[in-house]
């Protein structure tokens, strides 16, 4: 990526930082929107409240458009544990039901399904080896009382990314819904959920988006909304919202016809700007040229981390490879090594063993030439 590119993050005149996988910067046009809004409520409080509005159109329709939905499809939750909340309790489950996801999953994946255990919903883990989860491992523990496939799109812990498209079709063969946890992959590779038979999935705004935290995007397709009903209802669930303004207004519960029913009350409207902001860049750029580069930019990474001695997670090819990098030192803990090189103002993150790096499209050879500088003396003995 260019340098214009790359000015857009100021974080880059301090530090070489590498941990999109948790929390990521802002960059200036997303800190821009942020202060405008902050400033306008400080100035004028509510009186510009219709333009927020439409600026929560505008980002509805833009996150459509990066995942190649329709507009109706998509809702603003609190953040993907929220939005994969909203799918688990919404299902109309039958004790002996059961749903399958693996034994790797970050938490935000497992808690919702475990947590239907007192309904009488059988979670099933299919096993990972080494940090990768096999279709046919999944499928192998799907039966007649399956309702949900749930995996993550990229694996927190590992790097590894699943093969969407083989998995959904399976789940569409099938009736079953294919709800995906996406947090760890949409910002840095394409997503198009008609093509990947997605039926739902949640992010948080905070990672490879780029945007602010406690704003996430749930998707849920026509026929996930067909089955998921809402669990959680407020005063902005319901159609004609605006009406109970009125003074003869009649409490009914009556849902739109689109994903809103999922939106119970007041919006995070701070966060949802910063997230226009931050997927407007993305879209800008394009998901698939993101995508090229920074799995170009692992390659590059992994071969030089191995030529110090290092071992890397490695995809068995392109389709498994994600923005997340993860290796380890034979000499070296991983916590070790991520505390030495935060000293050094390079920000990585140790997770299950591994040392975890993931860069994002600003990030460039300039970055990977001070990391393995820096683990090379590190670990020399």
């Amino acid at each position: 990526m260019n340098e214009d590119i790359r000015a857009l993050f100021p974080i880059t005149k301090d530090y070489v930082y590498l941990n999109h996988a948790a929390i990521a910067p802002y960059s200036i046009p997303v800190s821009s929107v942020l202060h405008t809004l902050v400033n306008d409520i400080t100035n004028h409080g509510s009186v510009n409240w219709h333009n927020w509005l439409e600026v929560l159109n505008s980002t509805r329709k833009i996150a459509a458009e990066l995942v190649g939905a329709k507009i109706g499809t998509i809702a603003f939750v609190r953040n993907t544990s929220d939005g994969l909340s909203v799918v688990a309790n919404g299902i109309d489950w039958q004790q002996g039901d059961n749903v399958v996801s693996c034994d790797i999953e970050f938490p935000a994946n497992i808690y919702p399904w475990m947590n239907l255990q007192k309904r009488g919903v059988e979670l099933r883990l299919a096993h990972a080896e080494g940090g990768r989860i096999e279709p046919e491992a999944v499928f192998g523990l799907v039966d007649e009382r399956t309702k949900v496939i749930s995996l993550s799109w990229v694996q927190y812990s590992s790097g590894f990314r699943a093969d969407l498209r083989s998995i959904g079709r399976f789940c569409r063969e099938r009736d079953l819904l294919f709800v995906v946890d996406a947090i760890q992959g949409l910002g840095a590779l394409k997503l198009d959920v008609e093509a990947d038979y997605v039926d739902a999935f949640a992010a948080d705004a905070h990672k490879f988006l780029m945007g602010p935290e406690g704003v996430g995007l749930l998707y849920m397709s026509e026929r996930a909304m067909a089955r998921v009903t809402p669990s959680i209802v407020g005063w902005l669930s319901v159609k004609d919202w605006w009406n109970c303004f009125n003074e003869e207004y009649d409490y009914k519960i009556e849902f739109p016809p689109n994903a809103l029913r999922f939106e119970c009350g007041t919006p995070n409207t701070l966060g949802i700007h910063g997230t226009y902001a931050a997927i407007d860049l993305i879209m800008k750029i394009g998901s698939q040229e993101i995508e090229n580069y920074l799995i170009d930019f692992g390659y590059t990474l992994r071969k030089e981390l191995e030529e110090i001695g290092f071992e890397t997670f490695v995809p068995k090819s392109r389709q498994e490879a994600s923005a997340i990098v993860c290796c380890r030192h034979p000499n070296s803990k991983p916590e070790e090594l991520y505390r030495k090189l935060s000293e050094k103002k390079i920000i990585t993150a140790a997770r299950c063993g591994w040392l975890r790096v993931s860069p994002h499209f600003y990030n460039n050879t300039s970055d990977i030439d001070k990391l393995i500088n820096t683990l090379a003396k590190l670990t020399s003995r």
